[in-house]
């Protein structure tokens, strides 16, 4: 009885064997597909078409988008709408980049977008990396991350006559300082070791740093006078009181 339960699981364990030998291997997909494809979903927000975004998007898919926003495949979907009368614009996928492993494509790639708005243009560009899974017979994105990249804002313009008001030493606490100086028309914030960066206006008492994300603001006391340097990064301000 034994010897005949052997030889079943024997001939059990070959036709398994021979059936994963003969199973079909996971469809490939190519960057060419998975850029046109993500070329189709942007190509789709302009009429507010949510067909790709259906189809191309995994139900358990997780999304989190430049604005901050964490978002589920019903969130994501509801959020694709026409635009409004009086807009119009392209997003363009650029510079994509892909890793491949058996039934996952990691896709990176930037969008160029170019929005008018009664007819004044507006440009911004992005980086996102899409995560495709092979699942259930299909490519989909189960994992989808974008960003922002960095801008500097306009250079704005701020009187000339002020700018001895910013002039001066401030302190974030007992031997940590920072000089403000005035060479020319042009304001330069001083670290201890001695780098230099340029403070570029946007508007009277609102600098930024090329390249730099953040702010330096200057703060005036009742009286007017600039008392304090806020170093404002994310709505939150590190203060340098002034102290010379």
């Amino acid at each position: 009885m034994s010897r005949l339960l052997n030889r079943s699981v024997l001939y059990l364990c070959l036709l398994s064997g021979l059936t994963s030998l003969h199973a079909a291997p996971t469809p490939t997909i190519t960057q060419a597909e998975l850029l046109r494809r993500t070329q189709q979903l942007y190509d789709s927000l302009i009429p507010g078409d949510k067909t790709p975004w259906q189809r191309f998007y995994a139900d358990d898919a997780m999304v989190y988008d430049e604005k901050g926003r964490t978002m589920d495949k019903k969130a994501l979907v509801a959020d694709v709408q026409p635009m409004p009368h009086g807009y119009s614009g392209a997003i363009k996928v650029v510079d994509p980049h892909t890793t491949f492993a058996p039934g996952v494509a990691i896709f990176a790639y930037a969008c160029d977008e170019t929005e008018t708005i009664f007819g004044q243009e507006l440009h911004a560009r992005y980086h996102s990396v899409d995560t495709w899974l092979y699942r259930n017979g299909a490519w989909q994105i189960a994992a989808s991350q974008t960003m922002r990249y960095y801008e500097d804002p306009a250079v704005g313009t701020t009187d000339l006559k002020h700018l001895n008001d910013f002039i001066g030493t401030y302190q974030l606490a007992p031997g940590n300082r920072r000089t403000v100086v005035l060479d020319g028309t042009s304001l330069f914030v001083v670290r201890s070791n001695g780098q230099k960066t340029k403070l570029l206006p946007e508007t009277c008492d609102l600098f930024f740093r090329p390249g730099i994300e953040g702010r330096i603001l200057f703060h005036r006391d009742p009286s007017g006078k600039v008392d304090a340097l806020y170093d404002r990064r994310n709505n939150e301000d590190v203060v340098w009181k002034k102290v010379h």
